[in-house]
């Protein structure tokens, strides 16, 4: 069949994780209860960082930043999903597509160099403690973020003008919830060589270069852990670093998984069931792991919900 540019009146069908049409409201229930509790949750964590002075700190000023960054990824995927259920439309537009696409890039690339920032941050508490807030101020903090934020955004419009340059044949059915990179060059009539080569070599730069950041300073936070003669200040440095260990093995575990299935499954479907993990699972449970692990964060979101409480209690009367 022979190729045609559809860059203007195309449409792509989004298949979604399942064709069943009786598991469509369990999916549409499932999925909007784990959005609701991701936006709410996330919320949490930012108002408890704002409104509380003893969070005004670089650690808390990232965190705020994941948790704008979580609920900015999830709200790109999830409520069109649901939007299509309810409409019982797969159909997007080629534009709409598109944008999907160049979002998702953007903020899934913002949290892996918000990831690294947070451990460059712990590095620098534990390995060199005195010159902390000297090295650590509210001045870079600020540029480190808005420079990921730019990085992460010209990757996305990279890939998005190579995939203008792209030429799509009748079938446009992208097994996935969302438009999903891979999955938008697989139905290509065009040539896709140049696509692929730089969606490898771009995701091993800024996939692999954070990982090698986190994992460096993991490495000297440990030798200088271990190095400290109380014990007591061993539990307390290697329990700063917890909560955010766990998010990084969170989000490079469900990444990592994602791919390990689509290698060794000829299942674009299962794939994007596998998906769901890296998309929508880390978001919604990032906050759960930083709450219950961070006391700080345990006492702000206390204080947050009894204030709450009390302006309620103020309106009412």
């Amino acid at each position: 069949m022979e190729a045609k540019n559809q860059t203007i009146t195309a449409e792509f069908l989004l298949l979604g994780l399942s064709e069943d049409q009786e598991l469509q409201p369990l999916i549409f229930g499932l999925f909007l209860s784990m959005y609701l509790v991701t936006v709410l949750r996330n919320l949490l964590i930012i108002l408890a960082v704002i409104s509380d002075s003893h969070l005004h700190t670089p650690m808390y000023f990232f965190l705020s930043n994941l948790s704008f960054s979580d609920i900015c990824f999830s709200s790109t995927t999830v409520p069109n999903m649901l939007v299509n259920i309810l409409r019982q439309s797969r159909a997007v537009s080629y534009s709409g597509c598109l944008i999907q696409l160049c979002f998702v890039l953007v903020f899934a690339g913002l949290e892996i160099f918000l990831l690294t920032l947070m451990a460059y941050d712990r590095f620098i508490a534990i390995c060199h403690p005195l010159r902390y807030t000297v090295i650590m101020n509210f001045r870079l903090c600020v540029l480190l973020t808005l420079f990921s934020l730019l990085l992460s955004t010209l990757n996305a419009l990279l890939h998005c003008l190579m995939v203008l340059h792209l030429s799509f044949c009748a079938d446009m059915e992208i097994p996935h919830f969302f438009c999903e990179l891979d999955q938008v060059i697989k139905l290509a009539c065009s040539d896709t060589l140049l696509n692929n080569i730089l969606v490898y070599v771009v995701n091993s730069i800024l996939g692999g270069i954070p990982l090698l950041g986190i994992i460096f300073s993991y490495f000297k936070i440990v030798s200088s852990v271990l190095r400290m003669p109380s014990t007591e200040g061993k539990y307390k440095a290697f329990s700063t670093c917890g909560s955010h260990l766990s998010v990084v093995s969170l989000f490079y575990g469900t990444v990592f998984g994602v791919y390990i299935s689509s290698a060794v499954t000829d299942s674009s479907r299962k794939t994007a069931v596998a998906s769901v993990m890296y998309t929508v699972v880390p978001p919604m449970l990032n906050p759960f792991i930083y709450s219950l692990r961070s006391r700080d964060m345990k006492e702000a979101l206390k204080k947050l919900i009894r204030t709450s409480h009390f302006l309620k209690l103020c309106h009412l009367l």
